[in-house]
């Protein structure tokens, strides 16, 4: 059984040896980013900053909520806008292992950017066991390059220090507990954000559909659980499908795309079973989506498939 006090203990006293000068933290407001900044902010006090960079392919209200959770910590922050830095970069790519290496790239010369205007050396990520795990080495085949791993630069300029890089998702929320980091039950969320929740090219259309269908599958996945009609899923979230299909509003014949719905119960991330959503639930969604975009979706799948063998994300 894990000894929280003494991983907390062993933590902060490994930081405070590695860590001499100034240091930045990759934060995304999530739990892994968040209880290594609560971390490294025990370990070095205020010779850190975190940043926040919003790549444009973030959820609704993102920003706004990870400005209000650091806050409430106290912790140094800069939030950085790079929309139009990643969209450029991802123009007219569809391989999703090329994009996670793309947005890892960018992450990494943004961070090297702020880095050098803060004269921070060094570079904190929340990077846990399930990151290098799946993106492979010499003896582990590549499930998906992750972009805090597979996807950094060999050029790259600081020095990588990462805190939870042994631990589970289910270890890292027992830390956060443990810390009192008010992020320890949320819901994963991938580093390339809705970019691998879309399969194909990514582009400001694209991201605003797939922004819109997961808010609309997480309000009524959420609201599903709390009125107890489901358990509450370990992640749920839409995926925009390349895929077209014929339709009908009213009298009026529709060509319009399709949005997958995908909800999984799971402890550390490394399997997953689907959940078993009920249908009068599914159909709320699928009504919702339908019908507030219209324009966009007339088709609403639901992911049924374990991992293994698929991943929780589709890229």
């Amino acid at each position: 059984m894990m000894n929280l006090q003494k991983f907390t203990e062993e933590s902060v006293e490994e930081l405070r040896s590695k860590i001499d000068g100034k240091a930045i933290i990759a934060c995304s407001g999530g739990v892994d980013s968040t209880v290594s900044a609560a971390l490294v902010g025990k370990a070095i006090g205020k010779r850190f900053l975190a940043i926040y960079v919003n790549s444009g392919m973030m959820r609704e209200n993102e920003s706004e909520m990870v400005k209000e959770i650091l806050t409430r910590m106290g912790i140094n922050f800069k939030m950085v806008d790079a929309e139009d830095e990643f969209l450029d970069a991802l123009k007219g790519v569809i391989d999703p292992e090329e994009k996670r290496k793309i947005i890892g790239e960018r992450f990494i010369r943004i961070f090297e950017r702020e880095a050098r205007d803060f004269e921070a050396e060094y570079l904190v990520q929340g990077t846990i066991a399930p990151d290098w795990i799946e993106s492979g080495d010499d003896v582990r085949d590549t499930i998906k390059s992750h972009h805090n791993v597979g996807g950094l630069p060999e050029d790259m300029h600081l020095t990588l220090v990462e805190p939870l890089r042994d631990l589970y998702k289910d270890e890292v929320r027992k830390v956060a507990r443990y810390l009192g980091v008010d992020v320890s039950e949320r819901q994963p969320f991938p580093g390339p954000a809705l970019a691998i929740r879309i399969i194909g090219e990514v582009t400001r259309e694209s991201v605003e559909i797939v922004r819109k269908a997961c808010r609309i599958a997480e309000e009524e996945i959420e609201k599903a659980a709390s009125e107890g009609m489901m358990e509450m899923p370990w992640q749920y979230f839409a995926v925009f499908l390349p895929v077209m299909s014929v339709g009908v509003h009213g009298d009026r014949r529709v060509y319009g795309g399709t949005v997958a719905i995908r909800a999984v119960k799971s402890v550390d991330g490394m399997s997953a079973t689907y959940s078993k959503i009920p249908h009068e639930v599914l159909d709320v969604i699928s009504q919702r989506i339908t019908n507030e975009m219209k324009d966009w979706v007339n088709r609403v799948v639901y992911d049924i498939t374990n991992k293994p063998p698929s991943t929780i994300e589709w890229e």
